[in-house]
């Protein structure tokens, strides 16, 4: 039995079962309402079902199943149990996705047995397909949640939690005088594949007594009726799900809503002033990573974007060379090299950052490297570029972001859009693939010869490439 695993799973047993939260509704969707101890029972079951497969404490389990109470339970049983989990979006295409589960090796493997989409509504229960896999190795750490983000070659960064650490960031959350208290109704719009998600809304609701709430779709009509209908006191998403709320021109009152807070990627001033408009509610911040939790928070959007507030409760930060870094107390990162990105102690985050005298609120503005956000879910550029370059017929690429991805290629022979999208397809899931892409005969360099990844000076050198060949 592996050190933090029995801690881990004792402390989470102890908030299914907390008598203090005993007769409340854990969860609603649709038409169902999940009581406290429905939840209990359910995860009872659905261990009990686990443990005839063979798992164990100490056993990997990878696990893909679709956003739905039929994940979370699973998930709780497997913790409860003593596993190790390996979260795997549903949204990954079967290539990332066997390159995951040879990367890691997991005994087993919890899957829906269907691919989700880009946006994938939440529903009251899916079917799980347990498969054993005799060539996994059990748990080699402490780590109780391994996560993943796009690597720079296309090797994904594989990211261990320990029970400690996910306990703290849990804390962390409860010590925030601002988040949901026991109580209140939360609209959790979040992917629960990811840290703001399962933690900042699952895991902090279950111990504080939060009631939570799914929409079943993402229609605006939808959201409006669910925050409307159930009184929901906040909303927890990313930024297109409050651009989305705010593009209704006469919202209907939503007295009860006093908190809206965005996660996972920059939040536009525009989106922050047209929801304020609207709904009398400043859209606040929860500015974390995969690989530490929550950083930082303005959760009732006081400073405004690009403020992201103040440190959290127990988080070291400092800024070098403009890049904010974070103290942490272990390598966040398993199996593979990562660079100099921890370094004595400290992780770059690879933001860009600026801290405001005198409040120390921190402003984050950009990256440093090719990593982007879109819809919440994080885009190594270059792993799409790398995707792009084993087609035979592409002989340079380079990828850039602005209001999209879009993808500039030198290619050999003639390539149908249609070709390249196939190929995407295959290999990329469906938010990773470029929405244009731009034929040249050559792409630019910088004077030492390397290919240049600014978006307007590709688009400028492509327009003056036009008018030369007009001429």
């Amino acid at each position: 039995m592996m050190t933090g695993e029995t801690d881990f799973g004792t402390w989470l047993g102890g908030l299914l079962s907390d008598p203090d939260h005993q007769g409340r509704t854990w969860a609603v969707h649709g038409q169902t309402a999940v009581s406290r101890e429905a939840l209990r029972d359910e995860v009872s079951r659905a261990r009990g079902i686990l443990e005839a497969h063979g798992v164990t404490a100490g056993s990997t389990v990878a696990v893909q199943v679709l956003p739905s109470f039929t994940l979370l339970w699973s998930l709780f049983a497997l913790w409860t149990a003593g596993a190790q989990v390996m979260l795997l979006d549903p949204r990954l295409t079967p290539a990332e996705t066997g390159r995951l589960l040879e990367l890691c090796e997991p005994q087993f493997w919890l899957t829906s047995g269907t691919s989700a989409q880009t946006f994938t509504p939440f529903r009251d229960e899916c079917e799980v397909v347990v498969e054993r896999r005799p060539a996994g190795r059990a748990a080699q750490g402490p780590h109780r949640l391994i996560q993943f983000s796009s690597g720079s070659t296309g090797l994904p960064k594989v990211i261990g939690r320990t029970g400690d650490s996910l306990r703290g960031e849990v804390a962390r959350f409860g010590l925030l005088p601002d988040m949901p208290r026991a109580g209140e109704r939360v609209l959790l719009l979040s992917s629960l594949a990811h840290s703001f998600g399962l933690i900042g809304g699952v895991l902090h609701a279950l111990a504080a007594g939060v009631e939570l709430h799914f929409a079943g779709s993402l229609r605006l009509k939808e959201l409006l009726r669910v925050a409307g209908e159930h009184r929901v006191n906040a909303v927890l998403g990313v930024p297109a799900h409050f651009d989305l709320l705010g593009r209704v021109a006469e919202p209907p009152a939503l007295p009860d809503l006093r908190l809206a807070v965005s996660g996972g990627e920059i939040l536009p001033v525009e989106t922050f002033d047209r929801f304020r408009e609207r709904y009398g509610v400043r859209i606040g911040q929860a500015y974390g990573m995969t690989e530490t939790g929550i950083i930082a928070t303005d959760l009732t959007g006081r400073d405004a974007p690009p403020a992201v507030g103040l440190p959290a409760p127990g988080m070291r930060t400092g800024v070098v060379d403009g890049t904010l870094r974070v103290r942490l107390p272990e390598n966040p990162y398993l199996h593979a090299d990562t660079d100099d990105r921890y370094v004595d102690g400290w992780l770059s985050t690879r933001d860009r950052c600026a801290v405001r005298s005198g409040s120390g609120v921190l402003e984050i503005t950009g990256r440093t490297d090719t990593m982007v956000a879109i819809g919440g879910l994080k885009v190594d550029l270059t792993e799409v570029e790398s995707v792009l370059a084993e087609h035979t017929a592409v002989v340079e690429v380079v990828v850039v972001y602005g209001e999209a991805i879009e993808a500039h290629l030198v290619v050999e022979r003639a390539l149908p859009r249609a070709e390249l999208l196939a190929w995407c397809k295959e290999r990329l899931s469906p938010h990773k693939i470029p929405k244009a892409f731009h034929f040249r005969t050559g792409l630019p360099r910088t004077s030492n010869g390397k290919l240049v990844r600014n978006r307007e000076l590709l688009h400028t050198a492509r327009e003056h490439s036009r008018r030369m060949v007009a001429r």
